[in-house]
């Protein structure tokens, strides 16, 4: 009996283009789905005879209600090591084997400079205007170097984007709730007392932790009040570490100079949803990990998953 592999949030039809699927052709039928399924009951009868899915991150959560509406699941894969929207448990309790894959820390990098030039220069605004044949130069650049880069985070991720803010001649600032002064010495960076200070003190601020119970509604009203109207926010972490709501109130009253998100409360954003039309926003629809090698390890590793699976030795496997 062939089995039916279902590929979720395939947006750009990338899945069967940068993996070789061709070892699972003899055993496994895949179908791509280029659609977000919003609600479970879409999604429970898009899966029905799924045997196996691929789900990218974390934007498909899989409760124990989903999973006990899928009898035919035996093996679900999400790229990266780490998914806090599946309920393993459940897929214990069905029989469900769940697997990883790697994840590579370059990519999310790489999008949180292009946010953070973005907005400092003024690059989408000058570059409709240029194509619309608008005003030529019409802001003025907020300059990098001798200013002050915050880090809400610096681990393997803010280690990084904290090296490139080096390389500008920037002054660098971190701080986390387990941040120690052997770390921030080890990347070069100064160790801020408080969050409150490095908030006040940051020209830019980038946010670079895992969401859990600590850092979930880490930068609220009051937080963000202590930026510098001059200041400039950037999140490639995870939306619900930014209050929503108080972020927009800040763009829209011209508290902040301007924020870059690429995370948002609920993915993909609604038509109407106000972070498409916010004032001082530069937004991107959740680009962080997306990247050529990145999908390439995604779905080649996803494919070695369900070689390993068939073969009875499961690998990556979760949590």
């Amino acid at each position: 009996m062939r089995l039916r592999c279902a590929v979720l949030d395939d947006f750009q039809r990338a899945a069967t283009e940068l993996a070789d699927w061709s070892p699972l052709a003899d055993r496994v039928d895949v179908v791509s789905y280029a659609d977000h399924f919003a609600d479970e009951d879409a999604l429970a009868a898009a899966l029905a005879d799924a045997d196996i899915v691929v789900t990218l991150r974390e934007r498909v959560p899989f409760p124990a209600s989903l999973i006990a509406r899928l009898p035919r699941l035996k093996l679900l894969i999400a790229s990266g090591m780490r998914n806090s929207v599946i309920d393993y448990a459940a897929a214990e309790a069905h029989g469900v084997t769940v697997c990883g894959t790697a994840s590579s820390s370059t990519p999310p990098v790489e999008l949180t400079w292009a946010l953070l030039l973005g907005l400092a220069r003024g690059i989408v605004e000058e570059s409709n205007a240029l194509r619309q044949k608008g005003p030529w130069q019409s802001t003025v650049g907020a300059d990098l170097h001798g200013r002050r880069l915050g880090l809400l985070g610096l681990g393997k991720i803010g280690g990084r984007v904290a090296q490139v803010g080096l390389a500008f001649g920037m002054h660098v600032s971190a701080w986390s709730q387990n941040l120690t002064q052997e770390r921030a010495d080890e990347v070069g960076v100064h160790l801020a007392a408080s969050r409150e200070e490095l908030l006040a003190e940051s020209d830019f601020v980038s946010v670079h932790l895992a969401l859990g119970d600590r850092t979930r509604g880490l930068l609220g009203p009051a937080e963000l009040a202590l930026l510098k109207p001059t200041a400039y926010l950037v999140n490639t972490s995870r939306a619900a570490i930014v209050d929503q709501d108080a972020l927009l109130a800040a763009l829209h009253e011209g508290r902040i100079a301007g924020a870059g998100v690429d995370v948002f409360d609920t993915e993909p954003l609604s038509a109407d949803h106000p972070m498409r039309t916010a004032p001082r926003l530069l937004a991107t629809p959740h680009l962080g990990y997306v990247s050529r090698a990145n999908y390439a390890t995604y779905y080649g590793q996803a494919v070695e998953n369900i070689q390993a699976y068939l073969a009875g030795a499961p690998v990556r496997r979760l949590p």
